[in-house]
Order: structure tokens, then sequence, then C-alpha cells
């Protein structure tokens, strides 16, 4: 499965045509693929990220982000969860996989409604309301260090933000029942 970097431009500034293009092509790489991955780079306020459209439509199984990975890993690692999901594994929050990537955990975290607008955006097209389930796929620097990690580098707990309404993970308790 391969994903398209989509980058809304507006046809003479009316958002509605971009709009439903961009609906049109989400719809379309569900049905070819199971669901779509929405790309979005980095910019001046922070990390790029990329999250899951219609995984939620398409298999009952939760939409999915990933900030601050490379387009590439993000769509490889997203793919993944879905298939993987879909096919009726359950990852726990806080939960340790490692097999994802060869040497790198990445454990998974539920999303705060309230970080919806921002990092699934145009997952609005699909759900107006706003009514899916979310979580966040968490990766470690390549030494091992979460966001939360007093020892993690300078900024990367800006770099990659976990997105619950503290900032930090709430379905679990760090270095007690998870990473």
């Amino acid at each position: 499965m391969s994903a398209v970097t989509v980058e809304t431009t507006f046809d003479n500034g009316h958002e509605l045509d971009s709009d439903q293009q961009l609906r049109e092509w989400i719809v379309e790489q569900a049905e070819q693929r199971g669901n779509a991955v929405v790309s979005v780079p980095p910019d001046d306020r922070g990390a790029g990220y990329a999250f899951t459209v219609c995984a939620w439509a398409m298999h009952g199984i939760p939409e999915a982000v990933v900030v601050g990975l490379p387009q590439e890993m993000s769509t490889v690692l997203l793919d993944a969860y879905v298939d993987r999901a879909a096919t009726g594994e359950r990852f726990e929050f806080g939960g340790l996989y490692d097999d994802f990537f060869e040497g790198v955990p990445v454990t998974f975290e539920k999303v705060a409604p309230a970080h919806y607008p921002e990092f699934f955006g145009s997952a609005f097209l699909v759900y107006p309301e706003g009514d899916f389930p979310a979580v966040q796929i968490i990766v470690p620097t390549t030494d091992g260090f979460w966001p939360w990690s007093e020892d993690s580098p300078e900024g990367f707990a800006q770099w990659q933000p976990v997105l619950t309404a503290s900032g930090r993970p709430e379905s679990w308790t760090p270095g007690v029942d998870g990473p």
C-alpha cells in the first residue's frame, strides 16, 4: 500500500471545492487500500504528522495518528496498524509493541477529542461531528527515550507531543504499567 501526501490547495479561494476533492480522494483511498493516510509536513508550529481516515468507517477500529516521524515511516507504521487491527489484533494503551519497526518499540495512547481538530482535521470531511475514536502511536528516540522521559533530548516532548488533556500518558502510568 502506498500513501500520498495531501496538500490542500484552494482553487480561487473557494474552500468547498478543495474540501470536496479531498473528501473524494480520502474515500477513493479507503476503497482501494482500506484506509487513507494523510500526511502533514512540519512547519514553524511543530513536527509533521500523519493520520488515518476511514479506519473507523471501514473496519470499526480507531483512527490513528503518529507525530514527528518522517513521512515514509509514518505511512508504514499507520498502514501496519490498520492491517493488524482490521484483522482482529488489539493494542493496549501503554503496552509495548516491538514488531512494527525492528529494534524500536511503540506504544499507544488514547487521543483526547480536544486534539481532533488539529491532528485529524480532514477526517471531519468523513466524520463531520468528530464521532470517531482515535489513538496515538508513540515512538521513542533511537536511544529509547519517550517524550515524557526526564532524560529525553531537549525539545523531544514538543516534537512528539502526547495528545492527551495533560500532555502526558493518562491511560497508564509511565514506569509502572507502561514504558
